[in-house]
């Protein structure tokens, strides 16, 4: 208890998955928490449960690919709190049916790469700005062995792929000012946002690709152990850690 005591911390997609769940155990660990996804009641059904336990929580409905929003977003938390000592961008989406690069759609890509990508770009560009005042902060991008080894759908893969080269490059231009950036790439994690894909709807020469590459038999990764990872990124115990790319996947890519 209290490795987070004292800190601020935004949780993008905080309504549900690892958001939420990383929520609850940053807000345990004493972070003032404020959450953001596009819907408003899930997200106040997640700041429930965080009072009940007796967390300090403020949620934002933000839809992170529109900037205004996402400005919006950081205004409210420095409104209500002064500062940001954290930032995680957590808020995906998934294209159906694990479209190759021969068979995605370019509404698919458009609707990605908005969220996965823009989204991840616009909201540590607002948030630094805060961040640098104070010469500290922790950036944790969710990303997914996917835009590291190419296994999902071109567009899923792309969009990750380029968070990998945001987390790098915001690694390096605050090298040494006390503000990092290190990314959690996780196989697959059990959220409503991946049970919900129908296997009817994959393309199949993409999954026996991926088949050859992953080894699908190990665990799935659960929400929790994901939030594990980030509170230890999100605390100072981590502090000499920046520009890393941690892949958590029980060693289905080894």
């Amino acid at each position: 208890m209290g490795r987070l005591d004292g800190k601020v911390a935004i949780i993008t997609g905080g309504n549900s998955g690892v958001g939420a769940a990383t929520a609850e155990l940053f807000a345990k660990e004493g972070a003032k928490v404020v959450i953001s996804a596009r819907r408003l009641p899930q997200l106040e059904e997640v700041a429930a449960r965080i009072r009940e336990n007796g967390g300090e929580v403020l949620a934002v409905p933000t839809d992170v690919s529109k900037v205004e929003d996402v400005e919006n977003l950081v205004a409210k938390t420095v409104e209500a709190y002064g500062k940001i000592d954290v930032l995680v961008n957590n808020a995906g989406v998934l294209e159906a049916g694990l479209k190759p690069i021969d068979c995605y759609e370019d509404k698919d890509l458009e609707w990605v790469l908005g969220i996965n990508t823009k989204g991840c770009l616009y909201c540590t560009r607002a948030v630094v700005k805060e961040m640098m005042k104070n010469n500290s902060g922790s950036i944790i991008n969710l990303d997914s062995v996917a835009g590291e080894f190419g296994t999902g759908g071109a567009a899923y893969v792309t969009s990750k792929a380029a968070v990998i080269g945001l987390t790098k490059h915001t690694a390096i231009r605050f090298a040494g000012t006390g503000i990092r950036c290190n990314s959690v790439n996780p196989s697959t994690i059990i959220t409503p946002m991946t049970t919900s894909t129908d296997p009817a709807t994959l393309n199949q020469d993409m999954f026996g690709q991926m088949r050859k590459h992953m080894n699908l038999s190990v665990p799935p990764c659960m929400p929790a152990d994901v939030a594990n990872i980030l509170l230890f990124l999100a605390s100072d115990e981590s502090r000499a850690l920046t520009g890393q790319v941690i892949v958590s996947d029980f060693g289905a890519t080894l």
